[in-house]
């Protein structure tokens, strides 16, 4: 089993494939309409659909964000401002992640993190002319006031649970589960000490935002999840599609 893929229903699927590919990195190929996109490795790809226009970011929807795992986020920022690209500074965001974020030209949010904390990077991580030669769809995150429910639907399809992360001061906690052997390095969940682990898989994992109890919208231009090795399509605990690969 293998978290292949998240569909987003977009207004121009060929521009904004060209904008993953000249700014991110990533390859593409045309399928039908569609277009998939990616980094070619063990992560999920980003399936692109004709349809959509008009996303906004939203807190009170399903559908949050992807995360782009890499080497060295310093590098990856110099490369977007010099494209262009509005991103945020990077941060050591609690004892989480070095990260930033910035949005796609439909307004579709991207988080870089890197495989490490700030301060603990090699000094070549990366090759500053190719920043993203080491990347990959590292997280795909959704919101959701029930976790119990996710970690049922997921576990029952073969997932499991990699970390556990306290952000109260946000009002939330973090679940990452994937489709893996892997055994986190501390069998504690919550454990800091499996954060920069993580963060160096090189498949995607499926991050829950939990804020317990919290009720949230459908995202429209959220199409939901693909699951390569799934048998038939399913709807997940919060009722959006996961379909076959």
């Amino acid at each position: 089993m293998k978290l292949s893929a998240v569909l987003l229903r977009v207004a121009d699927p060929k521009q904004l494939t060209d904008f993953y590919m000249d700014v991110l990195g990533m390859t593409a190929r045309a399928q039908g309409a569609n277009y998939r996109i990616g980094y070619g490795g063990q992560d999920a790809d980003l399936l692109l659909m004709p349809g959509g226009g008009g996303y906004a970011h939203d807190g009170g929807q399903r559908y949050w964000k992807i995360g782009i795992t890499v080497p060295d986020v310093d590098l990856a920022v110099s490369h977007l401002r010099e494209k262009g690209v509005e991103v945020s500074e990077p941060k050591q965001f609690r004892d989480i992640g070095y990260m930033c974020h910035l949005k796609d030209p439909e307004g579709f949010v991207i988080e870089l993190l890197q495989h490490d904390f700030q301060g603990n990077r090699s000094d070549k991580a990366a090759d500053p002319a190719a920043p993203f030669a080491k990347a990959c769809i590292g997280q795909i995150t959704l919101r959701t006031g029930d976790i119990a429910a996710e970690d049922a639907f997921w576990r029952a399809q073969g997932m499991r649970l990699l970390s556990v992360q306290d952000v109260a001061q946000y009002g939330f906690d973090l679940h990452f589960y994937a489709f893996t052997d892997d055994v986190p390095p501390n069998p504690d969940l919550w454990s800091v000490e499996n954060r920069e682990w993580l963060w160096k898989r090189l498949y995607t994992t499926l991050e829950f935002q939990h804020i317990a109890g919290a009720q949230f919208a459908p995202a429209p231009d959220y199409r939901g999840l693909e699951v390569q090795g799934l048998s038939t399509s399913l709807r997940d605990a919060f009722g959006d599609p996961v379909r076959p690969g």
